[in-house]
């Protein structure tokens, strides 16, 4: 038989055990009766990036009514257009300044009112369209130069040749939901290995494109100007 201090004994152990039992179950019970608040309150956190994103200004660029044009001196006139191109401009942020204009170009769909001209511009020694069926632009860097003017940086390229250029742009239609981009880029054809001349045609080397692109927001506030 036990003693009666070993029974003694082992009641109180019994409490202890029963006790700690019951401590851990009260502490189990709390925190699960606090997920519900912590969840709570978790849940405004979780939707700030929605909320952000829904206060980006979202433009959509309207091919049908744009044109996008190019020329070059040369001893006869050559002047043309790009029938097939598409174009975004994306803001990370209400800055202006956070815009990503971003254009590409079918170098096949090139008219310039005489068949001659477009077969030699389509060929290698100009866009050689075969092998670089495209020429895109996409900006890296956005600087604002007065109240709606721009000069956006970029990279260009053209027969698989890419190298930085300027396209000084007008915003037409600053705080309002529709407007357009005119914006003017010259670039050395020299620099892009179109080194050769149209028969019977001096060209000079210095061309000049010309963007008019129509644009609409379709949601978010208009991008902050910074003058």
């Amino acid at each position: 038989m036990k003693s009666k201090r070993s029974v003694l004994a082992d009641g109180f152990a019994a409490n202890e055990n029963r006790s700690s039992t019951d401590n851990e179950r009260d502490l189990a019970r709390a925190r699960t009766r606090g997920l519900p608040m912590v969840i709570l309150c978790l849940l405004p956190f979780c939707a700030l990036p929605s909320a952000n994103h829904a206060q980006v200004p979202v433009y959509e660029v309207t091919p049908v009514e744009s044109t996008i044009k190019f020329g070059v001196e040369s001893s006869v006139p050559i002047k043309g257009t790009f029938a097939k191109w598409n174009a975004s401009l994306k803001f990370s942020s209400t800055d202006v300044r956070s815009a990503v204009l971003e254009i590409e170009i079918q170098a096949d769909s090139v008219e310039t009112g005489n068949g001659m001209k477009n077969n030699k511009l389509k060929g290698k020694d100009f866009f050689d369209v075969n092998n670089s069926p495209t020429i895109t632009f996409k900006s890296t860097k956005v600087v604002q130069t007065g109240p709606n003017t721009f000069d956006v940086e970029g990279d260009f390229t053209i027969r698989g040749v890419t190298k930085s250029q300027k396209l000084t742009v007008t915003d037409n239609g600053k705080g309002t939901s529709s407007g357009s981009i005119e914006g003017t880029m010259a670039f050395d054809r020299k620099d892009y290995g179109m080194n050769s001349n149209i028969p019977f045609i001096k060209i000079a080397n210095r061309v000049e494109v010309n963007v008019n692109l129509k644009w609409k927001r379709v949601s978010g506030p208009p991008p902050v100007f910074q003058q």
